[in-house]
């Protein structure tokens, strides 16, 4: 939140007093918090301008505060892939621009073309970036794309932060660090793009693809539309995606012990630690 609010001209905060606000939130209104795995509490911290004039101009007054609301699961209806619109007439953020921030005006210009990829027969959009047709994100989440390198060692692949055009999340940190320590799995941060990944679907190489987010966890792709024609991609009941929503879970809901499960009455948080996610990215710093 404090990168987002140096981008917008907002002032800095202490971030870990931030944190103890919530934590003291979520314990006062801790009969709000569903008792069942297919509910949770959902918790979104919010900036806003305050000053009380029209014009353009940094706010000299700002707003701080939480929203807590029970929710019920992302999937309704089951673990079901989605189908993406890869079209790169569509562009969400580009270098030198706010889309590493969480602003909202990185997520109303999207409603748009999202009702341009359902008239397609898709639920979201894949967002491609210059004239190689780089991979960045998918809808309002972090991306994931599985596939099988030349060596014959699987591949989980997810674009790089350094470009300045796509938001971290804390999901998509978790994922990276977890399946690290999966054997037979080498995790990369790296470019990537659609020629790459329609080579791989050609070839038999290309796996799983899935996005990740607060809300979803982990979505699975089931198929991807581009250059004018839906491409099927495999979205296996025992694969990857399903694997990594099913320990991320039992993390969640205190079955595996984890020390990114804290507990909100005695809790001891490093102060000390900082994730290099969630500072400027190079590219926005030139």
């Amino acid at each position: 939140m404090n990168l987002t609010a140096s981008r917008a001209c907002l002032p800095a905060f202490d971030g870990h007093e931030f944190l103890e606000c919530i934590r003291k939130l979520v314990v006062t209104d801790s009969d709000w918090v569903p008792h069942d795995t297919s509910s949770s509490l959902y918790i979104r911290p919010t900036m806003i301008g305050m000053e009380p004039t029209l014009g353009v101009a940094p706010a000299d007054e700002a707003r701080l505060f939480v929203l807590l609301c029970p929710v019920g699961p992302y999937y309704s209806t089951g673990f079901k892939p989605v189908n993406l619109l890869c079209d790169p007439n569509y562009v969400r953020a580009w270098p030198g621009g706010c889309g590493y921030t969480k602003m909202g005006s990185n997520y109303a210009p999207t409603l748009w073309t999202q009702k341009i990829a359902e008239q397609h027969g898709c639920h979201q959009c894949l967002w491609l970036f210059g004239e190689d047709h780089e991979i960045t994100e998918v809808g309002a989440m972090n991306l994931f794309i599985l596939l099988r390198g030349a060596d014959g060692v699987h591949e989980l692949v997810t674009p790089p932060l350094s470009t300045g055009v796509i938001l971290p999340g804390v999901t998509r940190r978790s994922i990276i660090e977890l399946t690290q320590t999966w054997p037979d799995l080498r995790v990369s941060e790296r470019k990537i793009t659609m020629g790459e990944v329609m080579e791989a679907q050609e070839e038999g190489r290309l796996l799983e693809m899935f996005g990740s987010g607060t809300a979803a966890v982990v979505s699975p792709v089931g198929g991807l539309h581009y250059g004018g024609k839906l491409h099927k991609i495999a979205t296996p009941e025992d694969g990857l995606a399903a694997r990594i929503m099913a320990a991320m879970s039992d993390i969640y809901y205190g079955k595996v012990a984890s020390p990114w499960a804290v507990d909100v009455e005695e809790w001891n948080v490093d102060k000390s630690q900082l994730l290099e996610d969630y500072k400027q990215p190079e590219a926005a710093r030139s």
